[in-house]
């Protein structure tokens, strides 16, 4: 799903951005990932996103 549409970033890539950078916030991850850049309706998502991620992340450092 299409996320960000003025810079066509899908929930994928994001994910994928958040699992291999662990950005600490939306800003970090708006450097990584051109997010937000342009009518900036897509932050809300963005973070809901970095946030279940992040979430996922710490889940399967206390398993392993």
């Amino acid at each position: 799903m299409y996320v960000c549409l003025c810079n066509a970033i899908s929930d994928k890539t994001i994910r994928e951005a958040v699992r291999r950078y662990q950005p600490k916030s939306i800003q970090h991850l708006r450097k990584i990932v051109p997010v937000g850049q342009q009518c900036g309706k897509c932050i809300r998502a963005a973070r809901e996103i970095m946030d279940e991620e992040l979430l996922l992340l710490t889940e399967y450092q206390e398993i392993a």
